[in-house]
């Protein structure tokens, strides 16, 4: 279970177990006004971002909750380990030959590849990859771009659903039994515009641009190491060049 996942699912029980203790779980339950708040975040998405992106957002939300990424110090073993491992085989064995049997990342595999392809060309791959990181980077921010505005939008719907409840409210002075409802939905919008911000979107959106930094060095790493397998360097001088770059972190790698 990754952390973010964790952590809400805390923050949901603890708000449960609160609201349970209160002794009325039901007052919290609004149909109105999660229509309000869900809703109105929804359609205001749909009009700012084209519908691609936002399905791009959520297949991203999707792979940072169910699959583990790949650490930086990871990358930096898995580059070092097949770095010996080719140094090691035979040179005029066909490449694909050579990296037969070896456990690597898709991007790493393709840079290997992409290195050996441009015939010792720094210029060309260098180009490649960049336009590669840049992309990759680019997808994460937009993701958590999508989310921050979402983290915006969900609180200002719930201030419309509280104008929305005192509206109800002052037209219905003469019917006391109908205040309570035009109350509950007054109050509620807000509290699930500022859950669904601070506990949802904002959160998540932190955590998609933390991932875009430790992404972006992972793959700088794997771009590093592609090109000094192709150079023949050693694994032990790639090793030392490696740990400083992981040590410095991502603000280095993508200054």
């Amino acid at each position: 279970m990754t952390g973010v996942l964790f952590g809400l699912l805390l923050t949901i029980a603890m708000l449960a177990g609160a609201i349970w203790l209160g002794g009325a779980p039901g007052a919290f339950v609004n149909g109105a006004g999660a229509l309000i708040v869900v809703g109105g975040t929804i359609a205001v998405l749909f009009m700012g971002f084209p519908v691609k992106e936002i399905l791009r957002t959520l297949a991203q939300l999707k792979d940072t909750l169910s699959r583990r990424s790949v650490t930086p110090e990871r990358a930096m073993r898995e580059v070092v380990t097949v770095a010996g491992r080719l140094r090691t085989r035979a040179v005029n064995q066909p490449l694909r030959e050579r990296l037969a049997g070896l456990k690597t990342h898709p991007f790493f595999r393709e840079a290997i590849e992409l290195v050996f392809d441009a015939g010792g060309s720094d210029g060309a791959f260098e180009e490649v990859m960049e336009a590669e990181l840049a992309t990759a980077r680019l997808r994460r921010e937009r993701a958590a771009a999508i989310l921050r505005r979402a983290g915006e939008v969900a609180p200002a719907f719930g201030l419309i659903g509280t104008l929305v409840g005192l509206v109800e409210m002052l037209a219905q002075l003469e019917s006391p039994e109908r205040l309570g409802p035009a109350m509950a939905l007054a109050l509620l919008t807000t509290l699930y515009g500022a859950l669904l911000a601070h506990v949802v979107f904002l959160p998540l959106a932190d955590r998609l641009e933390r991932l875009a930094e430790e992404e972006d060095l992972v793959r700088r790493i794997y771009a590093i190491g592609a090109r000094a397998i192709g150079r023949r360097e050693h694994p032990e001088q790639l090793a030392r060049l490696l740990k400083g770059l992981v040590t410095a972190g991502p603000a280095t790698a993508t200054g």
